[in-house]
């Protein structure tokens, strides 16, 4: 009875043991990024395309992938029009703008069409995403990921070799308690996180005073609480914002500008981090 017990014992540990994954590259991508929060609302994406034109100001030749099926945000932040094109009917060619190549879902179906899809039709458009899309000769992949720790996350974190990511949050409790759910996700995965930034830290009035309006210093504290490392304050401005309407984010568009800086410096922190 003992042998039998010590049996099956052995085979539920076996059973537990966690999966070896394997990863693949995304072909003519050095370095992938992921930009992420499990947070919706924390202008996720507006950072992903700002660190993504920060990072080409230093250099660095650059893709964005959109990985958000349900809720695309690119073709608006960027004002992408042409669909992607293909020349064997198999692999697509990426959307060219501003010298980056970019994907999105919102590409492929008309801007308000809903997408009522099931896991796995999403599993198998991000497959597509990443491995039938031509990407060429691009330094680093900005993939800007959609709320939650479900299907999307699992898909990169399991199959795609990913170098590192960005948790992007604003400084209020409610924020922080889905992003902490986030790190640990990306921790258990074995997906490395660069750094957390703070977006919407502050709003400095026409008084030239700053209001903390979602709070004070709970991206750093979390950074502190999770061992990592803590990348920058991103403050709210109307300046970024209407970039982002107008389709020419202000990293591009203003590189001089303020907040433009503060990507950069941000920038610089996640290039040092390739090797």
């Amino acid at each position: 009875m003992t042998e039998k017990k010590e049996e099956i014992g052995k085979t539920l540990k076996e059973k537990l043991k966690p999966k070896q994954f394997v990863k693949n590259p995304i072909n003519g991508v050095k370095y992938t990024l992921l930009v992420s929060s499990a947070k919706g609302g924390v202008g996720k994406s507006t950072v992903s395309v700002n660190l993504a034109f920060a990072l080409q100001k230093l250099g660095l030749k650059v893709g964005i992938l959109d990985a958000d099926v349900y809720g695309p945000s690119l073709p608006k932040l960027l004002n992408l029009k042409d669909k992607p094109k293909s020349e064997d009917g198999k692999a697509m060619i990426p959307t060219i703008q501003y010298d980056a190549q970019c994907m999105s879902m919102g590409l492929l179906v008309d801007e308000q069409t809903p997408m009522i899809w099931r896991g796995p039709m999403v599993i198998s458009a991000l497959r597509t995403m990443t491995q039938k899309v031509l990407w060429k000769d691009r330094d680093v992949l900005i993939i800007d990921m959609p709320p939650g720790t479900g299907d999307t996350q699992l898909t990169f974190a399991q199959e795609i070799k990913v170098d590192g990511a960005v948790i992007v949050s604003t400084p209020q409790d409610l924020a922080l308690l889905d992003v902490k759910r986030g790190i640990q996700m990306f921790d258990k995965t074995g997906v490395k996180i660069l750094g957390l930034i703070d977006n919407m830290s502050f709003f400095k009035g026409d008084d030239n005073k700053i209001y903390k309006i979602f709070g004070e210093g709970g991206v750093e504290k979390t950074a502190k609480e999770f061992n990592k490392d803590f990348l920058g304050h991103i403050p709210l401005h109307q300046d970024l914002r209407n970039s982002s309407d107008n389709g020419d984010p202000l990293t591009h568009s203003q590189p001089e500008h303020e907040v433009s800086k503060i990507f950069l410096d941000i920038a610089k922190k996640i290039k040092s981090s390739f090797h």
